[in-house]
C-alpha cells in the first residue's frame, strides 16, 4: 500500500504524518491488518529493536476520588465493587513494588486517586520513592498523583522521581463529555509542569469511550505536540457502576489499528500497552508487541490482569526480550534532549540524568484472579462483555501480588 510505504518512511525520519494519513490507518480493512502491523512494526524496531520494557503499578490510595471521570471505577459516585483504602505506608508500597521488580519491571508507577496531591502527600510519596530506590538499584519511579500545584513537580524530582504520568485520555473537544470536575487544559498544564521540572513526561489516552476516529487522531496529535517520552494506550474497561459501563465497542482488530496509528504519529516514543489489553486484544496481544515497546506487568488499578508469568511467556514466545535496567529505553536523540531539559530545569548547564480504567500508568500489584465463569459463545468480531474481573486482592491486603 502506498499509504503504508509513506508512513514507514515518515516514521523512520521521525516525520509527522498528516491527519488524513492517521485517519486512513484507522479505516483500513481486516484484510489489510497484518500489513498495517508489519509496517508499524518496522518503525517500532527502528527505534526500539525487539526490546520490551516492563512496568509495574502500585496503587498507593484506592477509591475515594472526588473527580467525576466517567471511565473510572474510583470516581465520585461509583458503585463499582472495588477495593478502597487510604495511603499505603512506604514499606508496604516498597514490598508491593518488589514483586514487580522481581518479575523484571524496570519502572515502578506510584498511583494515588484524587484530584491532586497535598504538600503532605508529596512528602508521603517522597518517603515511598526513597524506600523503593533504597531496595532496588536502577529502578525508575514514575508518580501519578493527579493535577499538580506550584513547585510539586520540582519536589518530586528532588525526591528522586524519574517521571510523572498524567494522561490526556481523549480529544480536547470531547473532554467535557467524560469529565466535568476538571478540563483538558488542566491535564495539559500538569504534563508541562512535569516537563519543566525535568521529569520525564508520561501521557496517553483511553480508547473505547465512544469516541470517533477523528477524536482518536486529535488526542494522539495533541500528545505528539506535548512530546511526552512515553504514551500509554489504555482500552476502556467498562465497569458496572460507572457511566460508561455499556461502552463495549472495541475489537482486537480495532485495538491493533489504534496502536499502529499511535506508533506512526509518535514513532520514537515509548508506546505502552496499558489497561484493558487482556479484555480487548485477547489472543492478539502478541501482535501488539510489534507496535508497542512497553507493557504493564500483572494487574491494573482496580481490575485483574493476566498473571505476570503469562506476560513474560508471551513476550518470549513472540520473539521479544525483556529490557534490562542496563539499557536506556529511549533513542539517543531523545535521551540527549531530556538531559538538556533537566539541565535547564536545574538552572545550570551541563548534562544530567527520566486506564481503560487508568488515568494512571496502568498495572498493579495483586494476587491471581478469582475464577471467571465460562463465557457464552460470541459472534466473530463482536466485543466481549464477560471478561472484567474486579480486583479484590493485592496491595493493601494480606495476599501477595501475582508477579
Amino acid at each position: 500500500m502506498d499509504l503504508l510505504d509513506t508512513l514507514v518512511a515518515k516514521g523512520l525520519r521521525r516525520e509527522l504524518p498528516t491527519r488524513e494519513e492517521a485517519l486512513a490507518v484507522l479505516a483500513t480493512s481486516d484484510d489489510e491488518l497484518l500489513d498495517v502491523v508489519a509496517a508499524a512494526g518496522r518503525v517500532r524496531r527502528q527505534w526500539f529493536g525487539r526490546r520490551v520494557k516492563l512496568n509495574y503499578l502500585v496503587n498507593l490510595k484506592s477509591g475515594l476520588c472526588p473527580e467525576d471521570c466517567s471511565y473510572c471505577s474510583q470516581r465520585l459516585g461509583s458503585q463499582a465493587g472495588i477495593l478502597k483504602y487510604t495511603w499505603l505506608k512506604p514499606d508496604q508500597a516498597a514490598q508491593a513494588a518488589a514483586a514487580g521488580v522481581a518479575g523484571g519491571a524496570k519502572r515502578v508507577c506510584l498511583v494515588a486517586s484524587g484530584r491532586g496531591p497535598t504538600d503532605r502527600d508529596i512528602d508521603r510519596v517522597a518517603d515511598t520513592i526513597a524506600a523503593i530506590k533504597g531496595q532496588n538499584d536502577g529502578v525508575e519511579v514514575c508518580a501519578c498523583l493527579g493535577l499538580l500545584s506550584d513547585n510539586q513537580a520540582e519536589r518530586l524530582r528532588a525526591a528522586g522521581a524519574d517521571a510523572y504520568n498524567h494522561n490526556l485520555n481523549t480529544a480536547g473537544d470531547k473532554y467535557a463529555d467524560i469529565c466535568t470536575t476538571h478540563d483538558f487544559q488542566d491535564r495539559v498544564d500538569t504534563v508541562q509542569q512535569a516537563q519543566a521540572a525535568g521529569l520525564s513526561a508520561c501521557s496517553g489516552l483511553i480508547a473505547g469511550m465512544g469516541e470517533s476516529d477523528a477524536d482518536l487522531v486529535d488526542v494522539v496529535f495533541s500528545l505528539r505536540e506535548l512530546d511526552p517520552d512515553s504514551v500509554p494506550v489504555n482500552f476502556l474497561i467498562p465497569f458496572e457502576g460507572t457511566p460508561l459501563a455499556k461502552e463495549w465497542n472495541l475489537t482486537p482488530q480495532r485495538c491493533l489499528r489504534i496502536l499502529a496509528m499511535v506508533r506512526f504519529v509518535c514513532p520514537d516514543v515509548e508506546v505502552r500497552l496499558a489497561g484493558g489489553r487482556e479484555v480487548h486484544l485477547r489472543s492478539l496481544q502478541p501482535l501488539a508487541l510489534h507496535l508497542a515497546n512497553s507493557v504493564f506487568l500483572g494487574d491494573y488499578l482496580t481490575s485483574e490482569g493476566q498473571a505476570g508469568q503469562t506476560d513474560l511467556d508471551m513476550i518470549a514466545d513472540a520473539g521479544f526480550e525483556v529490557e534490562g535496567t542496563d539499557r536506556t529505553t529511549l533513542p539517543q536523540h531523545r535521551t540527549d534532549a531530556a538531559e538538556a531539559a533537566e539541565a535547564a530545569a536545574s538552572g545550570h548547564g551541563g548534562c544530567g540524568p527520566c486506564g481503560g480504567e487508568a488515568s494512571a500508568c496502568g498495572s498493579e500489584a495483586s494476587a491471581a484472579a478469582e475464577p471467571v465463569a465460562a463465557a457464552e459463545p460470541v459472534a466473530a468480531g463482536a466485543a466481549r462483555t464477560d471478561l472484567v474481573q474486579v480486583r479484590r486482592r493485592g496491595a493493601g491486603t494480606d495476599l501477595p501480588p501475582n508477579a
